[in-house]
């Protein structure tokens, strides 16, 4: 009896793991973009004294 041996995942299977990357690459690019809001947020809090004690200027907040 011959047999054969399928390394090939099903289809389904490959398309599934398409779409669960790509949320997963979605949940953390928002979680990127919310760190970067809330540091934004608090930076922008601080007094131009203290953003030069480290090392900053007001409008580099916006590149960050």
């Amino acid at each position: 009896m011959a047999t054969t041996a399928n390394i090939h995942a099903p289809l389904g299977a490959a398309t599934i793991l398409r779409v669960v990357d790509g949320i997963s690459h979605a949940f953390e690019a928002v979680a990127e973009w919310n760190t970067a809001r809330k540091t934004r947020k608090l930076l922008s809090q601080l007094s131009d004294a203290q953003l030069e004690d480290i090392g900053l200027v007001r409008e580099d907040i916006a590149k960050i």
